[in-house]
This record gives structure tokens, sequence and C-alpha cells, in this order.
């Protein structure tokens, strides 16, 4: 396999923690995001979006959308599995996800902070925008897991809610966000990253980490 993605993108960190949870290896193929290498003409007729990441399976079958990804890898090679059994547990477990993949990580991506600069806004005000994103979906998802029992997100195993929950909070941290109001997600963070899965797929651990 092969995964098109970039150290510091949080959709790539998802999936690389998936392929290393279910023990899996692939060639990572580097797209710097900031000298706008995912735009290149190669690249677009891989991934039309020009977003990472991107896989492409043994025969050459390409996928994208990190969380679709993640889905697919774990249909194949179940084990361990990342959604529960239970119907009702595993729309909690998607749907804290989506928090995070769907409507807090991408409107403090690089490529919305990007177009608020060429409008005009100055870095202060749009570093308060990023911070203001990740504070609202930190906050829902607080909220969403605080019964649960942990360590994970959801219990003694770590599902696609922690994959996505870990790289939004080193996201959160760059933009300066306090995080001592979130601390059911700490936990679930301090137990993920106890995981030799989710060491390993951090961004400072990659090859092109600058």
């Amino acid at each position: 396999m092969k995964l098109h993605g970039y150290f510091r993108s949080s959709a790539s960190y998802r999936v690389r923690i998936a392929l290393n949870l279910k023990g899996l290896s692939a060639e990572h193929l580097p797209h710097h995001l900031r000298k706008g290498e995912q735009r290149d003409p190669g690249y677009l007729a891989i991934n039309p979006q020009g977003l990472v990441p991107t896989l492409q399976d043994d025969r050459g079958t390409i996928l994208t959308q990190s969380l679709a990804i993640i889905e697919w890898l774990d249909e194949i090679h179940p084990t361990p599995p990342l959604l529960p059994k239970d119907p009702l547990r595993r729309a909690h477990v998607r749907a804290f996800a989506q928090v995070i993949a769907c409507d807090t990580h991408p409107v403090q991506n690089l490529k919305v902070l990007a177009r608020l600069r060429e409008l005009g806004l100055p870095e202060e005000q749009v570093m308060g925008w990023a911070a203001w994103a990740n504070r609202e979906g930190l906050s829902a998802c607080e909220t969403l897991i605080a019964g649960e029992a942990g360590p994970f997100c959801f219990g003694a195993a770590p599902t696609i809610a922690d994959l996505c929950l870990v790289p939004q909070l080193a996201n959160a941290r760059r933009f300066g966000v306090d995080l001592a109001a979130y601390p059911r997600l700490l936990g679930a963070e301090a137990a993920a990253k106890n995981l030799k899965a989710f060491a390993d797929a951090a961004p400072e651990r990659q090859p092109d980490a600058e």
C-alpha cells in the first residue's frame, strides 16, 4: 500500500494510527502542503480535491477521505476492531469522530486559514478563528463522552473516536487553546499515547517532519 500524506496533516495522522493498530505497512509518500505540492497535476490526477490523505492499495485502487479509508481498513482487517459491534454504540462513536473530522478540523485547516489571510484578516484574527473552531468542537466532544467509561473515548480499547481526537488535540495546542477545560479528552489522549501505534504515528516521528 501507498499512503499519500503530510506529517502535520491531522487526517493523515488518523490513517497512520489506523495502519499501525492493524499492523499494516505502507509506503509513505509526502506532499508538502505549505509548498502547495498537493496541487501538482500528478497528485490531482490521483485525488482531484488536492487533499491528503490518499491511500492506494496493492492493486492500485485509490481511496480518499480519512474516515472512509479507516472504515475500509477496519472492514478488510477487522482485528483489532475500531468500531463497536452494537449498532447504537457504533453510531455514537461515529458521531464523535464526525464532530472532529467534519465540523471542527475542516474549518481550521490550512486551506481555510490561507483563505482568511487572502481576505485580509490579520494573523491574530486568523489564529483566533482556528482556536475558536477547536474550542467549539472539543467542548462538544468533552460533553459527548462525559459519561463514558475510560480510559479511551468509548471504553477499554481505542476506536475511530480516539484516532480523530489525538490529532485534533495536537492541532488545538498549535493554536494556543487551553485544554484544561477538557479533562475527559485529555485522559483519553493519555491512554492512547501510551500505545506504540499512536506514538509511532505522531508527526514528529515521520520522516518528512520539519
